[in-house]
């Protein structure tokens, strides 16, 4: 899980929300909050939720025992001050069967 908190900046006249990992979903190669969406219509929030950094499409995550299909990896950008800073970190999943059906269907699809 993640924890929240709000972020005022000296410098900062809006509030902004903080996300960090706890220390025991951290390991060797850092973890990062990823806001989770299952894509599946309708689509569904699963939360935000801390991962590591490499993260790419096809590759299985399981999020409170059901396992997923990462279909893909938006890093999201906001210009500050003359800057691009990173707003948001957001992961589209299906579930593993809904995604092996998909590619199933593609190719029956390329095939005709």
């Amino acid at each position: 899980m993640t924890m929240a908190s709000w972020n005022l900046g000296a410098y900062q006249k809006t509030p902004g929300l903080h996300v960090t990992c706890r220390k025991k979903e951290r390991d060797r190669d850092h973890s990062y909050p990823y806001k989770v969406i299952e894509i599946t219509p309708p689509p569904k929030n699963l939360g935000i939720r801390c991962f590591p950094h490499n993260l790419q499409c096809g590759e299985s995550v399981t999020i409170e025992g059901q396992a997923y299909t990462i279909s893909a990896v938006t890093h999201r950008y906001q210009l500050r001050k003359g800057k691009y800073e990173p707003s948001e970190k957001r992961l589209d999943v299906l579930s593993t069967g809904r995604y092996i059906l998909n590619l199933h269907l593609e190719n029956l699809l390329e095939q005709s």
